[in-house]
């Protein structure tokens, strides 16, 4: 750990202010509450409209070109700093805990398997339902989201996130980029265990966590509350990365690793790229032919679903018919195997060179796509940023090379952090020229998709 004092004394600052803090909190659940709701109560915009003509085009470049991906940014630079000082979901969980029925959480709610499912189903569900260019959309899943967060809090547990730890669809995400993050808090198990100096006052750690075991950014909040405990907590700097190079074989875990491999890479991957896919767009037109032609299932032509179940806006020649839905859905779950797939491969033949029990080896390399994954998921959100910008009538001649640079930045990033966890061992350039074509391969997906490779 590298001590910063002025730092320490910002954690320091954070466990004194935690009144401003909350008040700072309750204006962004304000903010969060009229951008989402009042949107969706006014009549759409017309198609020609700009972006700064309606609530409804300010709230959409408010919540997709700059609020989600500079959550994104966020994690990668400070870890879940949003999560303990900003979220409105998390707050709102937490403040329903304070006044609910405390109960213990079962053993369902527990399952390791929900951060990739709930991560996976929002994802799709928002790709059917254009959600970042409606507001209907938005509130149903944003507004569902955090419904669901209050009750979660209001039945289970005191004064705590039991939906941030267990459930929330982007918790594990953040989790896994926050292990890529040059601040946390650090913890100095000796200066924990001696006789305390002075009176010790109990926190509340609301995302549960056990602070005197605490080894990884992943679940910490970074809301400062533990700041200075026992003489033995500070916030402080890291090395980027540090926390996947030292990753221990039992600190890895498989549930986390299929979110990486198939949930951040794989099915937010062919959420990006579906929208430009000319084979998607190939298959749609074959089909459709072939249908009318034989004159069979007519119905998956219709445009007339609800709006809630998929894209339906026929004011705007904005809608999808029953095939639209059904070329998506296969689509990303194709580009999710294949992508995760791909990383899986190369991955296992990197761990089978060096040791024979591979696979807590395989687990421990997948974690070193991290950045890769984190800075592909931040390209992806900044194509509706750009997309938004280029509507207000700006020139974006420098766009290519800032999307070419972060992903230069994440290919090297990956492969850096692949050959600071195999230090040591032997056949270490072997295993690393096994493991890149993972990064290379994805990386090259993603080349296509934004300069058309």
């Amino acid at each position: 750990m590298r001590a910063d004092s002025r730092l320490a004394r910002l954690g320091l600052w954070l466990r004194a202010h935690q009144g401003q803090i909350r008040a700072l909190q309750w204006l962004v659940v304000a903010i969060y509450l009229v951008l989402l709701i009042l949107p969706a109560l006014l009549p759409l915009p017309p198609a020609q409209a700009s972006l700064l003509d309606s609530l409804n085009g300010i709230a959409q470049m408010l919540f997709w070109g700059l609020w989600w991906p500079g959550v994104i940014l966020s994690v990668l630079l400070f870890g879940r700093l949003w999560c303990g000082l900003l979220c409105p979901e998390g707050m709102l969980s937490e403040w329903a805990s304070q006044c609910g029925r405390g109960r213990r959480a079962p053993d369902w709610l527990r399952w390791p398997g929900w951060p990739l499912l709930a991560f996976v189903l929002t994802t799709v569900y928002g790709q059917l339902l254009s959600v970042y260019q409606y507001p209907r959309p938005a509130l149903l899943i944003l507004g569902g989201s955090t419904v669901a967060a209050m009750a979660v809090g209001y039945a289970y547990a005191r004064n705590k996130r039991i939906w941030c730890r267990y459930l929330c669809p982007v918790s594990g995400v953040f989790g896994l980029l926050a292990r890529l993050a040059p601040l946390h808090y650090a913890v100095d198990r000796a200066a924990w265990d001696a006789p305390p100096s002075r009176k010790v006052i109990a926190i509340n750690c609301a995302p549960l966590i056990d602070i005197r075991r605490m080894d990884s950014a992943s679940q910490c909040h970074q809301c400062g509350r533990c700041a200075g405990q026992r003489d033995a907590v500070q916030w402080a700097w890291r090395q980027p990365g540090q926390e996947i190079i030292t990753l221990r074989p039992e600190q890895t875990r498989g549930w986390e690793v299929a979110l990486l491999l198939y949930g951040l890479i794989g099915t937010a991957g062919g959420a990006f790229l579906w929208s430009s896919s000319t084979l998607l767009l190939q298959a749609k037109q074959g089909l459709a032919g072939w249908l009318i032609e034989h004159e069979q299932a007519l119905w998956l032509l219709d445009d007339t679903a609800p709006w809630w179940l998929l894209t339906h806006y026929p004011q705007l020649n904005d809608s999808f018919s029953w095939l639209d839905g059904a070329l998506i859905l296969a689509y990303i779950a194709l580009a999710a195997l294949a992508l995760g797939s791909w990383a899986w491969a190369w991955l296992a033949a990197a761990a089978r060179l060096l040791q024979h029990d591979w696979r807590a080896r395989q687990r421990q390399l997948a974690y070193c796509l991290t950045p890769l994954a984190g800075l592909t998921l931040l390209l992806g959100l900044s194509l509706t940023s750009f997309s938004q910008l280029r509507g207000l009538g700006l020139a974006l001649n420098w766009r290519g090379w800032l999307q070419g640079g972060l992903l230069l930045a994440g290919l090297l990033w990956s492969l850096q952090l692949a050959w600071a966890q195999l230090a040591g061992l032997p056949r270490r350039r072997r295993a690393l020229l096994l493991y890149a074509p993972a990064p290379i391969g994805i990386a090259l997906v993603w080349l296509g998709l934004l300069f058309g490779a």
